[in-house]
């Protein structure tokens, strides 16, 4: 499986694609970093990011899309910009037909590094580790990409399994429960009619 890893942001924003074996192997296929200058406008920085991330996806055909998901900061200017280079990736890979997955940074570091504290240098070296990688990815961008790939492909199997379970756990409550209604509907038909408690007149005493 091909996964394209995006680290959103409108001044850097990380791509690495990375393909995924049997077990736990990954290949890093390529990786850069889209750039676009802090002076110009809004609208023109995220026409360009967006013109790259497609031409990557028609060039190296990822099967999905892996996204950073966007936390509070305590910049506000940075959150919304990380929010909206996010969102004309996932808007590129939706025109595909592409799944778009979010995750937490604690995940993507979890993964790679096995505890979600790690800071971004021991990230990248798991990375470099992970790919075989001879040259650390630069910047961080670059690297918290590729991360963000590896986790998708160890992850996604766990959360298709997962996603499986609870879809048949929740038919099998509806059949249950169809179950039950057409029980008491028929419970229901069946029940004989009760017979009048009032005496006729002359009757008996």
């Amino acid at each position: 499986m091909r996964v394209l890893g995006v680290d959103p942001g409108l001044t850097r924003c990380g791509l690495g694609v990375v393909d995924g074996g049997k077990g736990r192997v990954v290949r890093c296929v390529a990786v850069d970093v889209v750039r676009t200058p802090p002076d110009a406008d809004l609208a023109h920085r995220l026409l360009g990011i967006s013109d790259e991330v497609e031409r990557w996806l028609d060039k190296y055909k990822p099967a999905a899309v892996a996204v950073e998901r966007v936390f509070a900061q305590h910049n506000v200017r940075t959150a919304m910009g990380t929010a909206q280079a996010g969102g004309v990736v996932a808007l590129a890979a939706a025109r595909r037909g592409l799944p778009v997955v979010f995750h937490t940074p604690s995940e993507v570091k979890a993964a790679v590094s096995g505890s979600g504290r790690a800071d971004k240098a021991q990230v990248t070296a798991m990375v470099m580790r992970l790919l075989n990688l001879e040259v650390a990815p630069h910047p961080a961008d670059a690297a918290d990409a590729l991360a963000l790939a590896i986790c998708h492909l160890w992850r996604e199997p766990m959360r298709a399994r997962l996603a499986e379970a609870e879809a048949r756990a929740a038919e099998m409550a509806r059949t249950h429960k169809a179950r039950l209604a057409a029980a008491a509907k028929q419970a229901t038909v069946r029940k004989p009619p009760l017979k009048s408690a009032v005496k006729k007149p002359g009757a008996a005493r």
